[in-house]
């Protein structure tokens, strides 16, 4: 088995888990927050919307430098379910298509992540793809979990039994 057919069956399990817990996104409090340090419920569900269009960066590219982002670009709030469901559906479709075409020797090509001189990741693409992608999004999805939980909705199961949900 080569690097992306091994990445792929892990990814497509964290997708389907991802959307199960997009889904339950509550639209009546997008803006809503546990704690001012906290990102508002519609940016975190955009953020991880947003996430598997990092992993098509990483394939297709072979670095990012965040100092070179446009000026005035805006992080993604989602502003309804459907809204974020779409840009993730479309993120992961993309996603999966540059992976099903990659190579082993693809996927070990170097990838970087900088800020201007600032190297926060330099290494292989299935490591960046692990990474800042597919870890991120899992990181991101527990917090919505807790959002979530506080907001009185069930939490769906991802790896087992959820408190909410016998499977």
């Amino acid at each position: 088995m080569g690097l992306s057919e091994g990445f792929l069956a892990e990814f497509d399990h964290e997708m389907v888990s991802t959307r199960k817990t997009l889904e339950r996104i509550p639209e009546d409090k997008l803006a809503w927050k546990p704690h001012d340090k906290s990102m508002g419920l519609g940016r975190l569900a955009g953020h991880i919307a947003e996430l598997p269009s990092m992993g098509s960066r990483v394939m297709q590219s072979e670095m990012f430098d965040l100092a070179s982002r446009p000026p005035g670009v805006k992080p993604l709030v989602a502003e309804s379910q459907k809204h974020a469901l779409g840009i993730f559906d479309k993120n992961v479709a993309d996603l999966r298509a540059a992976l099903t075409g990659a190579s082993d020797a693809d996927l070990q090509k170097t990838w970087t992540l900088a800020l201007g001189e600032r190297k926060f990741y330099s290494g292989p693409r299935i490591g960046a793809l692990r990474r800042m992608m597919l870890n991120h999004m899992i990181h991101h999805r527990a917090q919505l979990g807790v959002y979530l939980r506080l907001s009185g909705i069930a939490v769906p199961s991802v790896y087992g039994p959820s408190a909410d949900e016998g499977m």
